[in-house]
């Protein structure tokens, strides 16, 4: 498939600026999803791409947090078997969607995950609010977090934008009040959630493979830049933006749908 030098640059741009908001407050996918769909990609082809584009600039975020790993080992070994069973349900849902289905479903989801990424102060509030270690014995509330991980993990498989600012509301409703404990626990689920889709799509055939080349090289890029100046950007703007593009591109989309 042949691509024109625009839509090469508009990819890794795009792609670039969504591991740069992974790495800065989360949400590249709605930046990456939208691009696709703009140069023509169909739904399910796009939300597949896009996932399998930022997943392994977003993963090298477990390097660059390992020395927290050890803190987070007692809730990942309980997590794990929810994100796992979640993402891949979650992508077979995916695969047994019409494309038609899918594009309509489209607005709800980016309006979904923009209002989710504007709640996420709520949630890092509502994390630091409560006080429990792996070695507390409450199992309704580790239950209820599990089972609430494992929706995410779902809504991850199937779509993926937003999940690492729910899964703050899970870690939150545990107790966990280390940022950097929280955020390395995240973003290990949150690969390996996107990594369950990602083989899945790949097996489904459903990975555009030229545009993910591309823009891989952008994600990996921007996801570097992004870890590494991280403390110079405001977030606070970042997220503005992140915000207004969010219900821009949804409110374009209701219009693309039900609109005409």
């Amino acid at each position: 498939m042949m691509m024109s030098d625009w839509e090469i640059i508009g990819l890794v741009s795009s792609a670039a600026a969504g591991g740069a908001i992974n790495a800065v407050a989360g949400g590249g996918t709605l930046v990456t999803f939208p691009t696709l769909l703009a140069f023509g990609t169909s739904p399910i082809i796009a939300n597949a791409t896009s996932t399998l584009a930022l997943v392994i600039g977003t993963s090298g975020g477990m390097f660059g947090n390992r020395q927290y790993i050890p803190a987070v080992r007692p809730w990942l070994r309980r997590f794990l078997p929810a994100s796992v069973l979640g993402g891949l349900i979650g992508s077979a849902l995916l695969t047994h969607t019409s494309d038609k289905t899918f594009g309509r479903l489209v607005p709800f989801l980016l309006f979904f995950a923009t209002l989710i990424f504007l709640a996420q102060g709520f949630f890092r509030s509502y994390a630091g609010s409560a006080k429990l270690t792996a070695a507390d014995d409450k199992p309704a509330r580790v239950w209820g977090a599990i089972f609430f991980q494992f929706l995410v993990s779902i809504y991850g498989g199937y779509f993926g934008a937003g999940i690492g600012i729910l899964m703050l509301a899970t870690l939150g409703f545990i107790g966990m009040g280390n940022i950097y404990e929280m955020n390395t626990l995240k973003t290990i689920l949150g690969s390996l959630i996107n990594v369950m889709a990602a083989l899945w799509f790949i097996g489904a055939g459903l990975i555009d493979w030229p545009r993910a080349g591309v823009m891989t090289v952008g994600a990996v890029t921007g996801y570097y830049l992004g870890s590494h100046f991280s403390q110079q950007i405001p977030q606070a703007r970042v997220r503005q933006l992140i915000t207004a593009i969010g219900f821009l591109i949804s409110g374009w989309t209701f219009y693309q749908q039900f609109g005409k």
